[in-house]
């Protein structure tokens, strides 16, 4: 059975930390950054670790 292919949007959305999680980062913080306060932009700039239901769907493509 061959290898499965990696991915590419998948690989650029999420990275692996060293005890093997799912980093990703927040959604909306990329344009229409006026309408939001800075508190929200602020938590927005930060990642976040991938929920460990949604990790087995997502790391056979990385």
């Amino acid at each position: 059975m061959p290898k499965t292919k990696t991915k590419k949007c998948a690989a650029k959305r999420f990275s692996k930390t060293g005890t093997g999680k799912l980093k990703r980062n927040h959604m909306g913080g990329s344009h229409i950054l006026s309408n939001k306060n800075r508190k929200r932009k602020r938590t927005l700039r930060s990642q976040d670790i991938v929920d460990q239901a949604d990790m087995k769907r997502i790391i056979p493509f990385i």
